[in-house]
């Protein structure tokens, strides 16, 4: 395969934050192979930001039906997934498919080379993600890859005296053991009211569907924009518009690192080494208690520190 032509598949299931961990592999790959068509195979309302940052031609839904058929030994093949798939050239895999079955199936369609990486890292390595999912390219000799995810989105708008400053919150995750208790964050966002002169952008998902309005209903209308299921390429210009951003560990927060904002990341027990998002104007905050004992005050010193961090 030279960096002049052929087509290269990266193949990505996965929730938002393993979307985004895997970013860097898109952008080495792009780096290594600038006139090569780089696209995804995955879901497409969250692989979408990859085309959004500029780093593949093209998504395609990881969801068809037909697909089910590449999972099964000997299983039937759709012929639209078989002329589909014979276009590649290199295809990286990051599916479940610990019998490699899915691996055998593509090689009944297709002579493109074949990659397989891991479906998720492995967390007594203590290796970070996005570092782990870095380590199959070196079989194309593509070492020491930058792995930190990037997203060049354009903001939505520049911060001016018309504008204000926003601050994005984001008060959930997709686990209620990773959230910060919603009393907390209604004292905080009370304080933030009465003594900044911010402006809140809050951001949720169907997780969030009712915590979301109910604490929103505590900011004056005039100092809140709330987004709540979004297409992601949107939040993403939104995040880059603001001037910081609070929340859980959550996909969320790594795509506010990836657009390259101030984030304060409320940590309970997660592996840090592996999961932390990856971002030099990033700070975890945690309780060696538990999430559930970290304080209001001492949030809020954190987080106008890092306001007014140079």
């Amino acid at each position: 395969m030279t960096k002049s032509q052929g087509k290269t598949l990266v193949i990505r299931g996965g929730a938002i934050g393993d979307f985004i961990l895997t970013l860097p592999v898109l952008a080495a790959l792009r780096q290594q192979f600038p006139r090569t068509h780089l696209e995804v195979l995955g879901y497409p309302h969250i692989a979408q930001l990859a085309m959004a940052g500029g780093l593949v031609e093209r998504v395609q839904s990881i969801e068809a039906g037909a697909l089910a058929g590449f999972f099964a030994r000997n299983g039937a093949l759709s012929k639209d997934l078989i002329d589909y798939f014979s276009e590649f050239n290199l295809i990286i895999s990051y599916l479940y498919d610990p019998d490699q079955i899915f691996q055998v199936n593509v090689a009944r369609c297709t002579r493109a080379q074949f990659i397989p990486g891991p479906h998720r890292p492995d967390e007594n390595r203590e290796l970070h993600a996005t570092e782990v999912f870095l380590e199959p390219l070196q079989q194309l000799a593509i070492f020491d890859a930058d792995a930190i995810p990037r997203l060049n989105i354009p903001p939505a708008f520049e911060t001016s005296l018309a504008t204000g400053r926003w601050l994005a919150v984001h008060p959930g995750s997709g686990s209620e053991r990773k959230n910060w208790a919603e009393a907390n964050w209604a004292e905080l966002l009370k304080q933030l009211v009465h003594s900044t002169t911010l402006n809140l952008l809050m951001v949720g998902g169907e997780a969030e569907r009712g915590r979301l309005e109910r604490l929103a209903g505590a900011v004056p209308p005039t100092r809140l924009k709330l987004m709540q299921n979004v297409p992601l390429p949107d939040l993403a210009q939104w995040l880059a518009s603001c001037v910081g951003f609070v929340g859980h560990d959550s996909g969320i927060s790594h795509l506010a690192a990836a657009v390259g904002l101030r984030s304060l990341v409320l940590w309970n027990d997660t592996v840090e080494a592996v999961w932390r998002p990856r971002s030099k104007q990033l700070t975890v905050l945690r309780n060696s208690k538990g999430l559930a004992e970290l304080s209001v005050p001492v949030v809020m010193h954190n987080l106008e520190e890092l306001l007014n961090r140079e």
